[in-house]
């Protein structure tokens, strides 16, 4: 990259107003709520987490505030944007001035999209997409149970259109929050197949934000830091959920990739993931994960620099040498990931039909906004051909 085009080109970099991190963080959110001198709160969670108690244990420590506390858990899966609307209709009705999320990327989306959308009288025009949010009203606070999607530091939410049956992302700067609270602890009780999936989804934000157009110095040194970090503690964290070594790593890998996204931007590998989840409705971390092998195979042919950078930081070796081996090494190195987490390692596994592959082609070209951002032009030919490979797995016939 010429200085001249550093010079030439505006950047911006965002992050929530306080990233708080660290063991036993969670119980900062009191003094938190505090200084915000908010009137009523909502908490925003899942049903999971409602039932094993995390909401009721974040009620019990806001408790000595007396602040009138409403809740709404109704998250099951990920969410769309009929079920945002309720959220948004239920806690405006409530007056609530703080919304606090907790939970994975699902509750935390539903939050900060919320928060953002309170207060707005027709909502269609900003679920479309076709007008940006440009201010909140109401505070919020998001604090993560999982170590994947970097919603606690992100400027995206996604949900699915039911009607359609696709996922779609709604972007504004007002989802970063006024208070982030990253505690590793609140990660313990994921289990393994939600560690593995989330964790690959952070990957996928650090690898894919280190190559995209929009990348930056700056954001490189949040992805490359992510890439380190995730080497060393995923299997870790997924095979020994109580190793709190590697459930912090992971933590860092999620908030890092998040950061990195949040201002890079995310490709190819997303962009095809999507409508995986609006049809099918696979898991977002698991279809990036499947599909990330058989996306960079292809892509990868136009960033062999940034491709020997990866391998570095994956501790794959040095290829500076023998650039022309890198990208088979990287791909390697992605295909057997999906074997040591135990994650479906073709489309067919997760029952997706054949037939069914131009449709999602046609739908995956669509999205721009993610496609333009990688180094390498994927038309909806070429975007079948990866998904008819993923349909068939690495070898496959």
């Amino acid at each position: 990259m010429s200085i001249n085009h550093l010079n030439s080109v505006f950047h911006d970099f965002r992050m929530p107003t306080v990233f708080r991190f660290g063991i036993g963080t969670f119980t900062s959110l009191l003094p938190e709520i505090k200084a915000l001198g908010v009137k009523k709160i909502a908490l925003v969670s899942d049903k999971g987490l409602e039932q094993v108690g995390v909401v009721q244990k974040v009620i019990d420590l806001i408790e000595p505030l007396s602040i009138p506390t409403v809740t709404f858990t109704k998250i099951a899966g990920e969410p769309t944007f009929q079920l945002l609307q309720e959220a948004v209709q239920t806690l405006n009705a409530e007056e609530c001035d703080l919304i606090i999320g907790i939970g994975g990327g699902s509750a935390l989306d539903v939050a900060k999209a919320t928060a953002a959308l309170c207060g707005k009288d027709d909502l269609s025009p900003y679920l479309s997409g076709a007008k940006t949010i440009e201010s909140r009203e109401v505070k919020c606070i998001l604090l993560p149970t999982t170590s994947g999607t970097g919603s606690e530091v992100t400027m995206n939410a996604i949900f699915g259109d039911e009607e359609q049956q696709v996922k779609r992302g709604i972007v504004s700067p007002v989802f970063l929050p006024d208070v982030a609270i990253i505690d590793p602890e609140l990660t313990i009780s994921c289990p393994p197949r939600v560690t593995a999936a989330s964790g690959v989804d952070a990957f996928t934000h650090a690898i894919e934000s280190y190559i995209a157009i929009k990348a930056t110095p700056l954001t490189k040194v949040y992805s490359e830091q992510a890439m380190k970090l995730f080497t060393s503690n995923i299997t870790r964290a997924v095979h020994n959920g109580r190793d709190l070594e590697a459930r912090v790593g992971m933590s860092w890998v999620s908030s890092l990739a998040g950061v990195a996204l949040a201002n890079a931007g995310v490709g190819a590998v997303h962009a095809l993931a999507y409508p995986l989840g609006g049809k099918y409705h696979i898991e977002h971390g698991v279809a990036n994960a499947l599909l990330m092998p058989f996306v960079f195979e292809v892509i990868g042919k136009t960033c062999t620099e940034e491709m020997i950078d990866v391998a570095a930081f994956l501790q794959l070796g040095d290829f500076k040498s023998r650039p022309h081996e890198t990208l088979n090494a990287v791909v390697h190195y992605l295909y057997q990931l999906l074997e040591d987490l135990d994650l479906p390692t073709s489309l067919s596994q997760l029952g997706i039909d054949e037939e069914s592959l131009p449709m999602l082609a046609e739908q995956a070209a669509k999205i721009d906004r993610l496609l333009s951002n990688t180094p390498y032009k994927l038309n909806e030919q070429k975007i079948l051909k990866i998904y008819q490979s993923a349909f068939k797995g690495k070898g496959g016939s």
